[in-house]
């Protein structure tokens, strides 16, 4: 909206089936979203307005809450989700702190979507070989891209942590440095953004896809997470001792409850789970361990201030509103319910039944329809809409046929 609307109050409006809009654009059906598709309300959050640094015109964007128009947040909204989430920890005198891990590849332009993704040429002319990993001048041939991206960074507000170049072939990640858990899912929601529109001044493309190129890792969206009390501020993982205490368990314990029916929003698109398909990576499972990359849930090693539990499932293309979200609502599961976590795992080790997650969109979607528990947390209208945008988008996928079904089956008998 123009500048002068938005500066005198002017309401913003919006029909509530966009908040179910599949990635193709299209809509499932009317049902999902109330027949009527009436309006909802953006009311712009006052903390997040933001000139846009990379526009050479003067352009802003406000990151807003989507209201019903009677005043209440709507059920479709994954940030009003979120706001619900950590509602319900201070009512019980409990704030959850989270920090998030982003990685992300920086391609050349690709036009032709049936050919694979490459590396972008370098300021030395040629492409990056894989060959960089953790590299301290990994980056230096997109360093223009790069400086520009940390400018934009500061002007909006977004203090870093670390950023590496990670072990695919030109892929990083960035670290957020750790706070208010609404606050880090919009700063990664800012971050994606400004990656890629600041990528497309520089003739560059930024991916977030979970697994854009085979035979290299993916990337993921990790969500470090401890609880403190509102009052004293003190971290509730660690007793006056500095040892682990039950409400720690029971963190990890609702976690562990929650993975495989909340797979579909940690994983939520079909490519995700090209991603997962490599065990070390990108764990599939809801083992915990200590220090232990290869499980699920991983106990970073740390003093007992910082002691927190790390959800290593979401892929870099996870909404950040919703997996954020989802991990806090079954960490808060637990500790409601006490429930107990498995037995530490350590070391090399073969994933329990019980323990071992979806591994395709298709079965995460039935195992998020059979889910009473996620109808408990998010509400039906939520668990109902998202499963039925996510059927349109797996229908979708499945009306192709791809490249390698044509070359590995046409000549089949």
């Amino acid at each position: 909206m123009t500048a002068e609307g938005f500066l005198e109050g002017r309401r913003l409006q919006l029909a509530r089936g966009v908040l179910l809009q599949c990635i193709m654009g299209g809509y499932p059906a009317a049902r999902f979203y109330g027949s009527d598709d009436g309006d909802l309300a953006l009311i712009t959050d006052p903390t997040q307005i933001h000139r846009l640094p990379w526009s050479d015109d003067p352009r802003a964007l406000a990151i807003c809450d989507a209201d019903e128009l009677s005043g209440e947040s709507s059920n479709l909204s994954t940030r009003g989700q979120l706001k619900k989430v950590i509602a319900r920890y201070a009512a019980r005198g409990l704030a959850p702190v989270v920090a998030t891990e982003l990685e992300f590849f920086v391609f050349a332009p690709n036009t032709d979507p049936t050919q694979p993704f490459r590396p972008p040429v370098g300021l030395d002319g040629r492409r990056e070989d894989g060959q960089s990993a953790f590299s301290v001048s990994s980056n230096n041939g997109l360093r223009p891209f790069f400086n520009e991206v940390y400018k934009c960074m500061a002007a909006l507000g977004l203090p870093r942590d670390t950023f590496m170049h990670e072990m695919g072939v030109s892929q990083f990640e960035i670290n957020l440095l750790h706070g208010d858990p609404l606050l880090l899912a919009d700063q990664t929601f800012l971050f994606k953004h400004l990656l890629k529109e600041v990528a497309l001044k520089h003739g560059l493309t930024v991916v977030c896809m979970a697994k854009p190129l085979a035979h290299t890792p993916g990337s993921s969206m990790h969500i470090h997470q401890s609880i403190v009390e509102t009052a004293s501020g003190k971290n509730v993982f660690s007793d006056a001792h500095g040892e682990p205490t039950a409400m720690f368990r029971h963190f990890i314990g609702g976690q562990q409850a929650g993975m495989a029916d909340f797979t579909a929003l940690f994983a939520p698109n079909v490519n995700s789970y090209q991603r997962l398909c490599h065990p070390y990576a990108s764990p599939n499972n809801a083992c915990w361990s200590h220090d232990n990359r290869a499980a699920g849930l991983r106990i970073p090693a740390s003093s007992p201030v910082a002691r927190r539990v790390e959800n290593r499932l979401p892929g870099a293309d996870a909404n950040p509103y919703l997996a954020i979200a989802a991990s806090l609502a079954a960490g808060l599961h637990g500790i409601e319910n006490e429930l107990e976590p498995s037995e530490a795992i350590q070391g090399e080790f073969a994933v329990p039944d019980n323990l071992a997650l979806p591994c395709t969109l298709h079965a995460a979607l039935e195992r998020l329809k059979r889910s009473q528990l996620a109808r408990e947390l998010f509400g039906q209208e939520f668990i109902e809409g998202y499963i039925a945008s996510k059927t349109m988008e797996l229908t979708s996928f499945f009306d192709e046929i791809t490249p390698w079904e044509r070359r590995v089956l046409a000549a089949q008998a």
